[in-house]
């Protein structure tokens, strides 16, 4: 009987044991289930356990160390963080809906704050909407479909900063409507049409309205299949295209009553101006080796703005055309050597405020993580030919550390 005691209080130990140590590990798997999922891959990504939100984390940041030489000014160096950016991406309630917002903080991208300026530091707070492979369609802040070097991340450069006329021609971001048509395929011809309606004020506009938007075409065409590891996002063949791949770009932007200068850059006109602007980009990318060229205008009925108050006053929309040439070769070691010719011509009626521009650019890059984190080396000479014959020659050399996530 003793024994048949001692059995009967072992099994019921025994079951309270299994039963709390059940207990345990299903309130550990609850516990576990309602935990976040992360991931690790172009930067730090979270998704909740219901699989209904995702956020990605990301930033990125360029310092530079510059020495400049110019005609008739001193010699002088300037050292700066040129770009810090952070960029929240994921998705909400279903991978279709997509939201992504930049925001930068460097000097150079914030810019200048003057007397009823806004603060620049949001770049893009978009919502994208993705019914299938091949819509797209977005509203909100964020790149127009504009010239291929604009679109492409400042982060995604072979050499330290865009091309000359990148920086007058470009449309940049704006606010708006965006709808995307792609039609990729990896080895068969390919095609994308890209469109756009914006106020075509630029980023963080509050200062004016008007009674005119900006309406943006592009079409894109990849006659050999689209690039490896989205290959036209990024400058240099750092996917080494094992097959020739070619992209062939053309686009238009009317910028209806435009109160700056540039379109969605620049000063305020004195009177709003209707801008067009076009852009031609081929890229061709094989085996380490790439090339780039673009073409760039803008154009308006009138381009001087005369103040009404006093006539004396004036500025004007920044008309005329260049064209840039861009050629690269990526060695087996990472390194890669790059050429950039571009050259400026500025319409006849504001020759006598600016000069056309040429600019020769060198670059070494090293690559330790692709675009993300990489050294750059570049010796920059420019030659500017102003109205009255004078031919000004400046050049500098910079040396650009970026690394990001």
């Amino acid at each position: 009987m003793k024994r048949l005691y001692q059995i009967i209080f072992i099994l019921f130990v025994s079951i309270g044991f299994s039963q709390t140590h059940n207990d345990t590990i299903k309130n550990n798997e609850l516990r576990l289930a309602a935990l976040p999922y992360y991931s690790f891959g172009k930067g730090l990504g979270v998704t909740s356990a219901d699989s209904l939100f995702q956020l990605n984390i990301r930033f990125r940041m360029q310092n530079r160390v510059t020495y400049i030489s110019e005609e008739n000014e001193d010699n002088r160096y300037e050292a700066q963080i040129r770009r810090l950016r952070l960029r929240f991406d994921g998705y909400v309630w279903n991978p279709k809906f997509i939201y992504v917002i930049q925001l930068s903080f460097a000097p150079g991208d914030v810019g200048v704050i003057q007397d009823g300026d806004n603060i620049n530091i949001i770049r893009d707070a978009a919502f994208y909407y993705r019914p299938n492979k091949h819509w797209n369609l977005i509203f909100g802040q964020t790149k127009l479909p504009g010239n291929r070097q604009r679109v492409n991340s400042s982060g995604a450069l072979q050499l330290t900063d865009r091309t000359i006329n990148n920086a007058r021609f470009t449309i940049d971001r704006d606010f708006g409507f965006q709808a995307y048509y792609l039609n990729e395929n990896k080895d068969a011809f390919s095609y994308n049409v890209k469109t756009a309606i914006s106020t075509g004020e630029g980023r963080n506009w509050t200062k004016t309205s008007d009674d005119g938007v900006a309406l943006t075409g592009k079409i894109e065409i990849l006659p050999f299949g689209s690039f490896s590891n989205n290959g036209v996002y990024f400058e240099g063949d750092l996917a080494r295209e094992p097959k020739p791949k070619v992209m062939l770009s053309a686009a238009f932007e009317q910028n209806n009553n435009a109160v700056r200068t540039n379109g969605q850059l620049g000063s305020l006109l004195y009177e709003p101006k209707t801008l067009r602007s076009f852009f031609l980009d081929a890229l061709f990318k094989y085996k380490g080796f790439a090339f780039m060229s673009a073409y760039m205008q803008r154009n308006a009925d009138e381009l001087l703005s005369y103040n009404p108050d006093d006539i004396t006053e004036y500025n004007y929309v920044y008309g005329g055309y260049g064209m840039d040439y861009q050629m690269s070769y990526l060695f087996s070691n990472d390194f890669e050597i790059i050429g950039r010719f571009s050259n400026q011509f500025v319409d006849e009626e504001i020759k006598p405020f600016t000069p056309d521009l040429k600019q020769y650019s060198f670059g070494v890059t090293k690559y330790i993580r692709e675009h993300a984190f990489k050294l750059q080396a570049e010796i920059n000479f420019d030659e500017k030919k102003y109205f009255s014959g004078t031919v000004t020659n400046n050049w500098y050399v910079r040396f650009q550390l970026e690394i990001g996530i």
